[in-house]
């Protein structure tokens, strides 16, 4: 490459957050990834036992709250950045460290810079008298496949750079709907037998026909993973063995033309699809319910391919399983940390970009908000979202000059989804079911008239302790309930976070949290110890996304994708 671009890191997350599958073993118990040879890096990802907790409740701004005294991992580290690199990446999240591991791995000198001071975006975690949280994600699947099996994006990430986490394997999940409530073991039958429960046999039928038609189109997802993908003459050697399984995808197989069009339909939306087999009222509640956890979007704007991997792990011969890794996300970031220094990478913290640093057409670094310039010979990569990559980091000048051309499509057209409340807490445990079974992962639907995308109307509730009970002292659980990027933003703009009207929406806010939860654990506000509210606001200012947002509200199918 001569001269420098500018891009934006596509997300290599985790794999999409599947809500059911077919059980594999016990309810949970731990898996490691890999055995790891340098047994002082796996303490990183562990929280320290029986560490020190307040005796009264703490109930403030997350970012005033008291410290636990905890082992910090790689993503608690700053480096000092080089001069000059091949490529400066904007941003320490889950994309960016993919970024940067991978450039590394194949020999492309990389500078990560990241505002906050830990690593990880919206999948850092954080430490809070006594309690260690995980600010954003705890649904995984595919970390603890075989190595060279996975395809979860991560995971392929960390196999690539000779990284591994350890993780707890567990197959329940449990629903509060609106009509009844439910425990999903991840097997196939358990999900049909509650379809049959709520909405009766003709609704049983109508998910055996989706299930038969999903099927081919999962094998088709996942014929090239993107660890086959490369710019270079050595794709003929990575893509060699997926040559098979893409002809048979595209029809040159057994299936012949109708392969080809399973392939086709990844591109369209889920609903396409749900139109055809499925009428009832319930199942198709509880499949936009599926689509929004995963996407932040319904069925008619989710792609189908999205959801074809959800299919193909049910499908799973040797059974399947949710996975939650040892030391929460913070341990994956840190796992990508490791891999982006391995190989020369430095990743700056505290360290805001305050714009990218053009020479005419071209990106030649980037300026710190400290006045430092780090030049990049080869590429910037933006990890930030689309809206603050163009707005706010690039010069206003190449701003005025994309609107002059008309291409800003990617801003002022493009939706947001919605932001989060979320309510993070330390409690006392006595007395609650044992962590087995009162299980991780709970999702609450208050109504499903006001649709599953309905201010506050879903919520996603995780006990990590139940899993992994180093997160917290002896005898007590942390807790995460958050809204399902279903808090709108302009309820909060201008609100100022040191103002009486501001305490009161929190306050509101926290109400409606707390009677989620109280589903789960009715006594839930006599136990706590720690609490911690977070708005938009709060989401807005750590993880700088702007308004807040959980990404883009794209319809992603073929009609919609920019430039496809």
């Amino acid at each position: 490459m001569s001269g420098a671009c500018i891009a934006r890191a596509g997300p290599a997350s985790s794999h999409p957050k599947k809500l059911f599958g077919r059980a594999r073993g016990s309810t949970f118990k731990r898996s490691v990834v890999a055995r790891r040879e340098e047994p002082a890096t796996a303490l990183a990802t562990k929280a320290v036992k029986g560490a020190e907790t307040v005796s009264s409740a703490w109930r403030g701004d997350p970012s005033t709250a008291p410290a636990t005294k905890a082992a910090k991992g790689a993503g608690w580290i700053s480096d000092e950045l080089p001069d000059e690199v091949d490529v400066c990446i904007i941003g320490a999240g889950i994309g960016g460290l993919s970024c940067a591991a991978l450039l590394g791995r194949y020999g492309v000198s990389v500078a990560v810079a990241e505002a906050h001071t830990v690593a990880g975006g919206a999948a850092h975690g954080f430490h809070r008298g006594g309690f260690e949280f995980d600010s954003g994600p705890s649904y995984f699947l595919g970390l603890t496949s075989p190595p060279g099996e996975s395809i979860n994006g991560v995971r392929q990430v960390l196999d690539a750079v000779g990284e591994t986490v350890d993780a707890v394997v567990y197959n329940s999940l449990k629903f509060y709907l609106p009509d009844g409530q439910f425990t999903c073991v991840a097997d196939r039958e358990c999900y049909r037998d509650a379809i049959r429960r709520f909405a009766g046999e003709g609704a049983v039928a109508e998910w055996d026909s989706l299930e038969a038609a999903m099927a081919p189109l999962g094998e088709a997802a996942v014929a090239i993973p993107f660890a086959g993908m490369r710019a270079d003459a050595g794709v003929l050697l990575t893509m060699a063995k997926y040559v098979a399984p893409l002809v048979k995808a595209l029809g040159g197989g057994p299936k012949g033309a109708a392969g080809f069009e399973d392939a086709k339909m990844l591109r369209e939306n889920f609903s396409v699809l749900v139109d055809e087999h499925v009428t009832n009222p319930w199942l198709r509640n509880m499949l936009d319910l599926e689509c929004f956890v995963i996407s932040g979007l319904k069925a008619d704007q989710t792609s189908a391919t999205i959801m074809a991997f959800t299919f193909l792990e049910r499908h799973k011969k040797e059974g399947c399983v949710y996975d939650y890794p040892i030391g929460g996300s913070q341990a994956l970031v840190d796992a990508l940390v490791r891999g982006t220094r391995k190989f020369g990478g430095k990743v700056a913290l505290a360290s805001p970009v305050a714009q990218v640093v053009m020479e005419g057409d071209r990106a030649a670094g980037i300026e710190l908000k400290s006045g430092r310039v780090i030049r990049a010979r080869r590429a910037v990569v933006s990890n930030a979202s689309v809206w603050d990559t163009v707005a706010r980091l690039l010069p206003p000048e190449v701003t005025a000059a994309r609107r002059a051309r008309g291409d800003d499509v990617h801003t002022d057209s493009t939706p947001l989804c919605g932001s989060f409340v979320h309510l993070h807490l330390g409690i006392d445990a006595a007395g609650l079911p044992p962590p087995a079974e009162l299980g991780i992962h709970h999702l609450v639907v208050k109504d499903w008239g006001l649709g599953v995308d309905g201010d506050r109307n879903v919520f996603n509730i995780s006990i990590p302790t139940c899993l992994d009970p180093s997160q917290a002292p002896p005898g007590k659980h942390t807790v995460h309930i958050y809204g399902a990027a279903n808090e709108p933003f302009e309820a909060w703009e201008g609100v100022d976070r040191t103002s009486p009207e501001y305490a009161a929406m929190k306050a509101a806010a926290a109400d409606d949290l707390y009677a989620a939860l109280e589903r789960v654990i009715p006594d839930i506000r006599s136990r706590v110890e720690v609490e911690m509210v977070a708005t938009p606001l709060t989401q807005r200012r750590f993880v700088k996304k702007h308004k807040g947002t959980y990404g883009p509200g794209i319809d992603m199918t073929r009609h919609n994708l920019y430039g496809a």
